[in-house]
């Protein structure tokens, strides 16, 4: 990510795509910034945090993120907390789920919407569910 970056939107997405469902401006087309990452449409992936080697076991370095989830799609997505490892600043490799679970089998119905993650004092992850109206610890005990 680039401090003061344009990354497309309303007009595009992952870098110059145009999304012809709007004006366009091809003039910000043109200066639109290909993400490093993808994480899939609709996750809603809102809480973001960085956890360190170590945290938990078997866990490199990486970034937490909160996936809040989709409510508008037939079948929903997100709604989990996953890991993204990293090396030289960079993401290296797919999401691991973290933690999972708010979805019924059918997934149509939530049973949670985790959004904001963080490292406890303790070295343990905490993540906000604001369905749930909980706040989940993870340990690696």
């Amino acid at each position: 990510m680039r401090d003061g970056g344009f990354y497309g939107w309303p007009y595009c997405y992952w870098g110059q795509t145009i999304d012809d469902r709007v004006p366009q401006d091809p003039v910000m087309v043109a200066k639109a910034i290909q993400p490093d990452y993808a994480l899939g449409g609709h996750t809603a992936s809102l809480g973001l945090c960085w956890m360190p080697s170590g945290t938990l076991p078997g866990f490199p370095d990486g970034m937490l993120i909160g996936q809040h989830g989709s409510w508008n799609r037939s079948t929903l997505s997100g709604y989990a907390v996953v890991f993204v490892p990293f090396e030289n600043g960079r993401p290296s490799g797919p999401p691991r789920d973290i933690l999972t679970g708010f979805l019924a089998a059918d997934e149509k119905v939530s049973y949670g919407r985790p959004v904001g993650v963080t490292i406890g004092p303790d070295r343990s992850l905490l993540v906000a569910d604001d369905v749930g109206n909980v706040i989940w610890r993870v340990t690696g005990a």
